[in-house]
């Protein structure tokens, strides 16, 4: 069995096409950051654990649905239909060549759909996925924001971000304690709802600076 973390801030539109397409085994956990949309009850009327996280921030969404968590391994996706949780199972299942507690599984994005990843997010994206390879001396292509990995070892890490750079800060870290960094082809489709991040240049401007700050904090 896998918990599969899904933070989430006003994606009532999108949660029951994901929570209906949750894999048996993977239990999913809609961590809701505020939302105003009736999202929680929406998440817990399709079977999903919900847990709070007044804190606003991606990152603290995520670390609470760290905290959260039971199982040996967990996965992280977006809420809003981006990714389909059909595809879990195969990114969960490449943990198994990685040794026990080390290893981190990106979902690498291939868009599918007019609008799936517009070119600015899609260009910020290969600029910090550049600057984190000679970093890190990873050989990324994509911060993916589905992932999979053991709670044990994430809960080490000690992640600090709670902003926009939690995926990467769990990516830089990975590297520095030696972890295998492996990716897994992922289809990635327009979202459902209104974008936050990415659909919109502020938002990417946003999520950008926010990962630059802890690519500058980590190295130092």
């Amino acid at each position: 069995m896998a918990d599969v973390i899904l933070p989430c801030l006003n994606e009532a539109e999108a949660l029951p096409w994901v929570l209906t397409r949750m894999p048996d085994g993977f239990r999913p956990i809609v961590v809701d950051n505020a939302s105003t949309d009736g999202s929680a009850e929406i998440a817990r009327d399709h079977g999903a654990v919900v847990v709070e996280a007044p804190q606003r921030g991606f990152g603290a969404a995520c670390h609470t649905g760290l905290l959260a968590a039971s199982a040996d391994v967990v996965c992280f996706m977006d809420a809003d239909a981006s990714l389909d949780p059909g595809e879990l199972p195969r990114v969960a299942a490449a943990l198994g060549s990685c040794e026990q507690g080390s290893g981190l599984v990106l979902g690498r994005r291939r868009p599918s759909g007019r609008g799936a990843w517009p070119v600015h997010a899609r260009f910020g994206n290969t600029v910090l996925a550049r600057s984190l390879n000679r970093r890190a001396g990873t050989v990324l292509n994509d911060l993916g924001p589905m992932r999979a990995a053991r709670r044990a070892g994430l809960l080490a890490l000690a992640l600090s971000d709670r902003r926009f750079g939690y995926p990467l800060e769990m990516v830089l870290k990975a590297a520095a304690a030696g972890w295998t960094i492996t990716e897994v082809e992922v289809t990635y489709r327009p979202r459902q709802g209104r974008s936050k991040v990415t659909g919109t240049v502020g938002g990417t401007v946003r999520a950008v600076r926010d990962m630059r700050r802890v690519l500058a904090e980590v190295a130092r």
